[in-house]
């Protein structure tokens, strides 16, 4: 099964997607980015959570979501922009210091304690997380591509399909 397939089977009942990133940071702001591109144009409950999940686990609790998918910049070791779909009991970031993977995990630990809903992380891998407010090349592409993905499971057109 691909990742994309993995993802794919965890979209069902009330789905609820949490971006998380800062953007200001250049590739950790990924999560955040693409939350903020497909809200309202999917059938999920969409946050962007920016830096700060933990202000959303109120929320989040009160909507008592099926399936809870939470994208993030997460140091994996692999190339950047390459993506993959985990598990919340598999999560184990490789460098905890390179973004707020600390802050991650806590919330991810508080949500299995408070629901009893099926999470999971689509991580992606930054390429850099100096302090500017563009995503590299590589991330661009990823998210442009899971943007899509998310249009084309649900019907909707992607602007440049719209043009043609």
């Amino acid at each position: 099964m691909t990742d994309l397939e993995h993802l794919k089977s965890h979209l069902q009942g009330k789905v609820l997607i949490l971006g998380i990133g800062n953007t200001l940071r250049s590739d950790d702001g990924v999560g955040s980015i693409l939350a903020s591109r497909i809200k309202d144009k999917v059938p999920y409950i969409v946050y962007d959570a920016g830096s700060s999940p933990e202000n959303y686990l109120g929320k989040i609790i009160k909507d008592k979501p099926d399936s809870i998918v939470i994208v993030d910049a997460v140091d994996f070791g692999a190339l950047p922009g390459d993506y993959k779909v985990q598990d919340a009991d598999e999560f184990k970031p490789v460098n905890l210091f390179s973004t707020h993977n600390a802050s991650l995990s806590l919330a991810i630990n508080y949500l299995q304690n408070n629901l009893k809903a099926d999470i999971i992380i689509l991580i992606i891998q930054p390429k850099t997380i100096v302090f500017s407010d563009k995503l590299s090349p590589e991330i661009t592409e990823a998210v442009d591509k899971l943007e899509k993905w998310f249009f084309r499971l649900e019907g909707v057109k992607y602007e440049s399909e719209k043009k043609g």
